[in-house]
């Protein structure tokens, strides 16, 4: 029987790399924050004016923006959760 398990001094650089997935994470984090900003000014003056279409553009954004923020915020646990999950196949 093979028993490999992630070696986390394996490689030179790995901490420089866990620092950059980290700073890519808070990025998108607060782009999902801006974006959900943008989308709810686009849904409140969509209906406003009056403009479905764009209300509903804004709507769209502001679920897109959580959905992008769910995924940002939960990448770790799901990498994990998966990863146990192929352990046990």
């Amino acid at each position: 029987m093979i028993d490999i398990d992630p070696n986390s001094s394996g490689l030179p650089g790995i901490e420089q790399l866990r620092t950059i997935v980290g700073a890519v994470m808070t990025v998108g984090l607060i782009l999902s924050v801006l974006a959900l900003i943008i989308s709810a000014i686009i849904w409140a003056y969509g209906s406003n004016s009056s403009n479905p279409h764009l209300a509903g553009k804004g709507k769209t954004g502001l679920l897109i923006s959580c959905g992008a923020a769910i995924i940002c915020g939960g990448a770790v646990a799901l990498i994990n959760f998966f990863w146990g999950v192929g352990q046990q196949v």
